[in-house]
């Protein structure tokens, strides 16, 4: 899917959900839906929100894995970039145009980095992250061997519990064999500090950052102290963007769900107590479903199952509904109570989902509406790229 798709030679159903110029109601279901007026409204909100606090945004693919939606992201909210989790993830964005790509994880398959160091051939600049000395040795060979130049950022464990370095010794240790190592350039740091973005209350969320800020403000200090300085100091989801841009620490922000929202992030309060899919950020992805059955007078059974979602994060919400509540889930089927009869065979429900980017990543297509027409149709181009 990384060449050019002509939508002039797909077919509805077999091919594709839809086509520009249907109607929304003829979109075959179940497939993702994206209400471009509200993704603009919050690519727009995000990139006028980091402009306004002199940091970069760096939106995060792996929410999406479309180079549609990223290019969206660079020209209504100047992202600087992408940010990637895997490797053939970002060979996707590269090859989509995308010029300035990052691995926020480690790569130390051999094979793996042999296809990271070609990368910046594609005409990208290309960063990864490291947490192992022995790492740098193994992307300096490659670099070499292929005559590209790979740009490394060590990564802090700054509460998330995975990868990541947790001392300011070790960060300046592995910075100083970046910086000396053929074909690798010292890039800054990767601080991102994941285990906190979806606790309930701001507050909470805000003591967890304010360790984070304080830890990685002592590996900066740390590696000026030996003539390093970090031209990248990343980090901030949608949960915490704002901890990060006040910091005085970051300078680039790594958000990628608020420009879709799902159920799980959507419930999290900000400063003021309030939903943050509320006010601060709106709905814009869906997972379109019909009424397949209804049998049973009081459920009504839809056709978006757990083929067509991820519900590690929870089930997923009817949008804009109190009189209806999805229930559960089996393979191919949804059961929605709907204890009044007010849904009927053949129509059709906007799910929230859960957790928005494992539910793209079952999913081939997204079909952007407007004025409940369809504008665009969009392939999901990083699908299943997960090794």
């Amino acid at each position: 899917m990384n060449a050019p798709v002509n939508l002039k030679d797909l077919e509805v159903g077999y091919d594709v959900p839809a086509l520009p110029g249907m109607d929304e109601a003829d979109i075959q279901t179940p497939c993702l839906i994206l209400d471009l007026d509200a993704l603009e409204r919050n690519i727009k909100k995000m990139g006028d929100y980091a402009k306004a606090h002199g940091m970069r945004h760096r939106a995060h693919g792996k929410m999406h894995k479309s180079v549609d939606v990223l290019k969206l992201q660079q020209e209504l909210g100047a992202a600087c970039g992408v940010c990637c989790q895997k490797v053939s993830e970002a060979e996707v964005f590269a090859r989509g145009g995308i010029k300035d790509v990052m691995v926020s994880n480690q790569v130390t398959d051999p094979a793996k980095i042999d296809r990271l160091a070609r990368m910046p051939k594609l005409g990208a600049r290309v960063l990864v992250c490291v947490d192992d000395p022995e790492n740098v040795k193994a992307l300096s060979d490659a670099a070499v061997k292929h005559g590209t130049q790979l740009e490394a950022l060590v990564e802090i464990d700054c509460g998330a519990g995975r990868c990541g370095v947790s001392t300011s010794q070790d960060v300046v240790n592995i910075a100083k064999l970046i910086d000396a190592a053929p074909g690798l350039k010292f890039a800054g740091l990767q601080a991102y500090q994941g285990a906190m973005q979806h606790m309930d209350l701001y507050t909470d969320r805000k003591e967890k950052l304010d360790a984070a800020i304080a830890q990685v403000a002592d590996a900066v200090q740390a590696l000026k102290a030996q003539g390093l300085e970090c031209d990248i100091v990343g980090g901030g989801g949608t949960g915490s963007y704002y901890f990060e841009s006040n910091s005085g620490v970051y300078n680039e922000l790594q958000c990628g769900s608020y420009a879709f929202m799902d159920a799980d992030y959507g419930r999290i309060l900000d400063e003021n107590g309030k939903r943050i899919d509320d006010g601060e950020w709106e709905n814009a992805l869906f997972i379109l479903t019909t009424v397949m059955s209804h049998a049973k007078a009081d459920k009504a059974i839809v056709d978006a199952g757990l083929k067509a979602q991820s519900v590690d994060s929870g089930l997923p919400v009817v949008y804009g509904r109190d009189d209806v509540e999805y229930l559960k889930c089996s393979d191919e089927h949804g059961v929605v109570a709907d204890p009044e009869g007010h849904l009927k065979v053949n129509d059709k429900l906007r799910l929230v989902p859960g957790h928005c980017d494992p539910t793209c990543n079952v999913h081939d297509w997204y079909v952007g509406v407007r004025g409940g027409k369809v504008e665009t149709v969009w392939p999901v181009s990083a699908r299943g790229k997960a090794y």
